[in-house]
C-alpha cells in the first residue's frame, strides 16, 4: 500500500509589487471585485495541498484583510525587502515537520486552476525523477513548482531576489515535467498594464498584452 504524500503549499505574497507601483498588484480586483491574491488562495485551498501558508510582508495587513475568513496560515517575512529568497525562507521554515514537499505558488498568477495544482501534486514522489515537479507549456517551464523536502536546505541557502527556480539546473535528474494545455502556468500579472481591464475576471481568458 502506498503511503499518501503530504504536500503543503506556500503562497508568496510579501513582495513590493515594484513594477506595478504605487499599487499593490495583489490587491487589484477583477470585474467581480475579487482581489488577485484571493483568487490565487481560493484555487490553492481547493487543491489537495495541505496546509496552505501565505507569506506576507509589504502591506501585510491589507493582504490579510483580502484573505480574511479563509482557513490558511499567515507567515510574516520580516526581511521581505531583501528579495524573493527572504519570503521563501520564511515560508520554508514555517512548514510543518510532516510535510513531504511544498508547492510554491506565486501570488500574481491567478489563472492557474486547481486541477493544474492537483496534477502537479499527483506527479510528485520522493524518488529520483519525481522529487521536483515543474509545469510546462509550449516547451517553456512555468510555475508553480513543487519541491520535495530533500531540497529545503538548498532553498534556505538562497540569497537576494532569487527564487528556488535558480536551483532547477542543478537537479535535472530529479525533475518531473508535467505538460499543461493552457498557458496559465506562464502568465503572471506583474505590471499595471497586465492587470485586468474593466469587465475581465480572473477566471476568464486573458489574452497576452
Amino acid at each position: 500500500m502506498n503511503t499518501p504524500r503530504r504536500v503543503a503549499a506556500l503562497i508568496l505574497a510579501a513582495g513590493r509589487s515594484s513594477r506595478a507601483a504605487p499599487a499593490n498588484k495583489l490587491l487589484h480586483p477583477d470585474a467581480s471585485g475579487v482581489p488577485m491574491i484571493a483568487a490565487v488562495a481560493d484555487a490553492v485551498m481547493r487543491s489537495r495541498a495541505s496546509p496552505v501558508l501565505a507569506v506576507v510582508g509589504w502591506r501585510a495587513a491589507e493582504i490579510r484583510a483580502a484573505l480574511a475568513g479563509r482557513p490558511l496560515r499567515f507567515v510574516e517575512a520580516p526581511d521581505y525587502a531583501l528579495g524573493l529568497s527572504a519570503s521563501l525562507s520564511a515560508g520554508i521554515r514555517a512548514l510543518p515537520a510532516e510535510a513531504d514537499a511544498v508547492l510554491v505558488c506565486l501570488g500574481d498568477m491567478p489563472l492557474v486552476a486547481t486541477r493544474t495544482l492537483d496534477r502537479l501534486i499527483d506527479a510528485y514522489a520522493p524518488a529520483p525523477g519525481r522529487r521536483i515537479v515543474v509545469p510546462v507549456h509550449a516547451g517553456k517551464q512555468g510555475n508553480p513548482v513543487l519541491w520535495g523536502r530533500a531540497f529545503f536546505a538548498e532553498i534556505l541557502s538562497l540569497q537576494g531576489d532569487r527564487g528556488a527556480r535558480a536551483l532547477l539546473a542543478l537537479h535535472e535528474d530529479d525533475i518531473c515535467r508535467v505538460v499543461i494545455a493552457d498557458d496559465s502556468v506562464l502568465r503572471d500579472f506583474d505590471t499595471r498594464e497586465a492587470l485586468p481591464r474593466s469587465g475581465e475576471a480572473w477566471t476568464g481568458p486573458h489574452p497576452p498584452r
